[in-house]
């Protein structure tokens, strides 16, 4: 068998070739995780539910329990984008969801901040960091297995 003869240009655009096949696979594995830890964190944010101005249900160290259900709601991501360095998503809260009760209205960004980080009593009912991890250690390496696979030949 031949060995094809290998010209001015060949090696770069082979190349070129495999680096946006890598990009592209990245961006698709990306936002598959994006989307994966975004619904995991809406799960851990429905930890039980009571009627507003009840005791929660939900244990500290656990996720918040539904009240209204516009923290759950306001979960979102934004669109996988190249930041010049990489490709970049946001998984969090979107802005301008306020709950439907209560005189002050926090707006869903910012009361999920507290229970993430901790209210005044101290208390954490965590919601996103777990799904972030959950999405990182179990998700990710079946994505990018399911997504890279057909790249490298099966011994």
């Amino acid at each position: 068998m031949a060995v094809p003869e290998l010209r001015p240009g060949m090696f770069t655009r082979l190349v070129t070739e495999i680096d946006r096949s890598a990009q592209l696979k990245t961006r698709t594995v990306l936002t598959r995780l994006a989307g994966a830890i975004e619904r995991q964190a809406k799960v851990n944010a429905s930890n039980g539910s009571h009627p507003y101005g009840t005791r929660t249900p939900a244990r500290p160290g656990a996720g918040p329990a539904v009240i209204s259900g516009t923290l759950r709601r306001s979960l979102t991501h934004t669109p996988v984008a190249w930041t010049g360095g990489g490709w970049e998503t946001k998984v969090g809260t979107g802005g301008g969801a306020f709950p439907p009760y209560g005189r002050g209205r926090t707006p869903s960004s910012r009361y999920g901040l507290y229970l993430e980080t901790g209210l005044r009593n101290g208390s954490t009912y965590p919601f996103l960091r777990p799904a972030f991890r959950f999405g990182v250690t179990i998700v990710a390496p079946q994505l990018y297995q399911a997504v890279f696979r057909p790249l490298w030949p099966r011994i």
